[in-house]
Formats: C-alpha cells, structure tokens, sequence
C-alpha cells in the first residue's frame, strides 16, 4: 500500500530540502515531501518526475504517507520556525517516531526540544548538514547527534546521501544530544574565519597590488592546484570569472561591500566564550560582519581619514607567494581554535566526540573541505588525546614553515594602511600560544589592587592578597 511504502518524509521544500528530497531518491528510498506552499510542493513533483517522491501540501496526508514507525526530517530556518513545525507533527506523531531538524539550529534549542520530545516518547536528531545546494543534491557532509539508537534507524539512508571521499562516507554519529548541531556551528565558525582570511588576500591584491579580475582569478586558480586546495579557494577563484548579465562587467565588481550573517559564527564566538576558549580569528571574522553592516559610517570615516594606499614595494610574484603561504598559516590557525573548541565543549557537555572522525566527515561535500583536513585527521588519528592541533608535529612544521610569511603579511597590511584583523589575529594568536610567559601577572596585581581579587604566586602555592597603598 501506497500509506506505507515511505521511508522517510521531508519537511520544507526549499532549496536544500528540495535537493535533498531528489538525493534520497537517486539512491533508492522512497520519499515524500510537505511543503504548505503549493509552487514549493509543484515544482518538486516536476524535478522529480519519474523518481519515487510524493509531495503533499497537507500534513495530514503527509504523515499518512510514511511507514511507521515514521521519520520526519526538516529543512526549515532556526529558531521560531522550527518550534512551530514541531507544534504542527505534534498531533499526528506517536511513541516511537523520530523527527529530525537538518537545519542550522542553536545547539541549546536543541537539548531543550530533544528534553521535550523524549517526555512524549519521540525521538529527536539534530544534524547538522554542509555544503549548500551542490552538497544536498549530489552528497552533502553530515554530521549527527542525539540517541544512538535514532542515528542507527537512518544510517543507511544518511550514508547513502552523503559524499564519498576515497569511497568513505562523509557522515558519522558525532554523540549524544546537541553534538550534531554543536560541531555544525564550529564547522561555520571556522567558515567565517576562512572566508575573512581569503577577503583580506583579495583586498591586499586588488588595491595592494592593483591585480585585475583576471589576476585574481588566476593567482586563486594556482592556489587550489597546491596546498591550498580546497571548496572555498577553488569558488574564490571562479567567482572572478563571472560576467554580470545586466552590466557585461565582472558581477564581483557590482556586489555591495556588505556581508550580513545569520548568526551561527556568532554562535561559535558565545560558546568559546562560555568555555573560556580562546578563538580570535573566528571572532575577528564575526566582527568584520559586523563591521561591514556600517556602510554609512565607514564611508564618512573614509572622508575623514582619507589616507593613500601606497604600492606594495616587492616583487609582486614574491608577495603573491608569500600571501599564499600566510593564507595557509592561517587557515591552520583557524581550525587549530574551531577544533579547540569542539575539545572543550566535548568535555564540557559530554558529546565525546571523536575529533578524527569530525575532520573525517568535513573532507567532502562541505563549504570548509580542504586539503588540509587529511592532515588534520591524521594528527587526531596519531594524537587521539591532542590538545590543540599546533601541537600536532606535522602541522607544526608547516606553520613554522610559513610562519615568517605571516609576519610579513601582517607588516604590509600595517603599514598600507588594509584591514586585514584576522591575518593580524592569527599571528597574535600563534605568539600568545607559543609564549611561555605572558604579561598576566600584571593584570592579576590590578585586580588585586582595585578589587582584592587575590593572585597567585610563582614561589608559594595558594592564593594571597596584597594592600598596595601601603608603604
């Protein structure tokens, strides 16, 4: 019967729910989408023609259309919306059900719906899913958490779908609760950071070294053939190739310098905050979202301090080498502090997360996929226990390799005058964490001073407190 032949139902059908809905069924699963927009629901049944999709417009339809126990999957924007999808399954779900959220949700929303859930015998997953449109249609990296035995009910559709790299699917049960959703938002943390890290490339070439479009191009091009390889570099590198239909000139030069968020890098800075990691790179790119939104102002603060920039006094082959080589520094900065923090909230909320696995699943299919990340994996695969990927030999020695780059590249930008705060904060970062010493002996003796917060000592264990205004 028709009422018990789908295998999993999929909720909004957007752009990547759509996608996804068509995926599942190249690989043999019977499916049915909802979506209470009939055009939504329309153009599925036309994109899936001939393929094994139902799509509904009626919920109740919908859920009578899936094999029970049934498993419910949406693709819908965080926070309210998924609240009120939750609310609209209520009625027709029973003990024994499992709805599962693919959207980019806070991972606290997620404990709390999986507590409430769990009250009314329902399952909950959230998983967390990357790489865009391309990823959902053709394999996706998935990364899933909540009860075990929820995550082993979908496996075989879940692997199915998502990308194959060397024949491994990039998708593995992360831990329990919020550990799907947890990693998702450290995953677009450190997207932030990468994609600030290749603007500030472009700005220190374009009015730097006044390359043209078709440089850009083609230094981005060579980049992705070497050790840069990677999603993020290799689109940097075609997006300077794209015509504006309207103008005939490149689109790129006709976008608006103003890159808005939707709060998942945001996310990732709160809770390394909360867990008192420290991530300045991925902050830094937070903030120049931020900075960006100020269109206004910064064009009256451009007026007002109106400085030339000067010409990049070097070769430019060199610079663009060296560029290249603090792009990489960089980057490994960027997920040494990501993978940090998913150490620390592992710990913290008891996910138990396998760091290997993690850098495992983002090597295909997802927006930060890099060549890197085979490095990465095998430092956590020799150093299961490692508390910072710097520490990692082989990662240490490409930094330092590249380390010298980095601290030119800081200079130029400095003294050109070119924002460049997260090659700045990389570097920074580096210093402070290779620093034996630093100067927080001084901040404790203030706080001590004005608040009598105590310090300690080098040469005496616990805690003492000085009246500085005497003598």
């Amino acid at each position: 019967m028709e009422t018990q032949r789908h295998e999993i139902g999929m909720i909004g059908l957007g752009v990547m729910g759509r996608n996804m809905l068509l995926n599942m069924a190249d690989h043999g699963f019977p499916v049915v989408g909802y979506d209470n927009d009939p055009g939504k629901v329309e153009a599925l049944q036309k994109e899936s023609a001939g393929s094994n999709i139902h799509g509904v417009t009626n919920i109740q339809e919908f859920i009578g259309l899936l094999r029970s126990p049934r498993a419910v999957m949406m693709l819908v924007p965080a926070g309210p919306p998924v609240d009120s999808v939750i609310g609209d399954l209520l009625p027709h779900l029973g003990k024994g059900d499992l709805i599962i959220d693919a959207g980019n949700s806070y991972f606290k929303d997620t404990n709390l719906r999986a507590r409430n859930l769990a009250a009314k015998g329902i399952q909950f997953l959230g998983v967390g899913v990357s790489g865009g449109e391309e990823g959902a249609r053709h394999g996706p990296s998935i990364m899933p958490g909540g009860p075990k035995e929820a995550y082993e009910r979908v496996r075989p559709l879940l692997e199915a779908v998502a990308a194959k790299v060397n024949g491994d699917a990039c998708v593995a049960y992360l831990g329990p609760g919020s550990a799907g959703h947890f990693v998702k938002t450290v995953h677009n943390g450190i997207e932030y950071a990468v994609m600030q890290l290749l603007a500030e490339t472009y700005d220190l070439m374009k009015r730097g070294l006044g390359l043209s479009d078709d440089e850009l191009h083609n230094v981005y091009d060579a980049w992705n053939q070497r050790e840069l390889n990677g999603y993020l570099v290799e689109i940097t590198s075609r997006i300077f190739s794209k015509v504006d239909e309207t103008t005939g000139k490149r689109l790129i030069d006709e976008i608006l310098d103003v890159g808005k968020q939707n709060g998942t890098g945001m996310w990732t800075s709160q809770s390394a905050m909360e867990l008192q990691v420290p991530i300045p790179t991925i902050d830094l790119a937070v903030a120049m979202r931020d900075m960006s939104v100020l269109e206004k102002q910064r064009e009256t603060a451009g007026g007002v301090f109106k400085r030339p920039i000067p010409p990049i006094a070097c070769d430019r082959k060199i610079f663009i080498d060296r560029l290249g080589h603090a792009l990489y520094a960089g980057m490994i900065m960027a997920y040494a502090q990501g993978m940090a923090v998913l150490a620390a909230a592992s710990d913290k909320y008891e996910y138990h997360l396998d760091l290997e696995a993690v850098a495992r699943i983002w090597r295909g299919g997802c927006i930060i996929r890099t060549a890197l990340l085979e490095d990465i994996r095998l430092a956590y695969r020799n150093q299961p226990g490692l508390a910072n990927l710097l520490l990692a030999p082989e990662l240490a020695k490409k930094v330092l390799a590249h380390e010298e780059d980095l601290r030119r590249v800081a200079c130029t930008a400095v003294e050109l005058g070119l924002p460049a705060p997260c090659f700045l904060a990389a570097l920074s970062y580096f210093d402070s964490f290779r620093s034996a010493w630093l100067p927080a002996n001084l901040i404790q003796a203030q706080r001590d001073y004005f608040g009598a917060h105590s310090y300690e000592r080098i040469d005496v264990k616990g805690t003492f407190h000085t009246d500085w205004t005497k003598g």
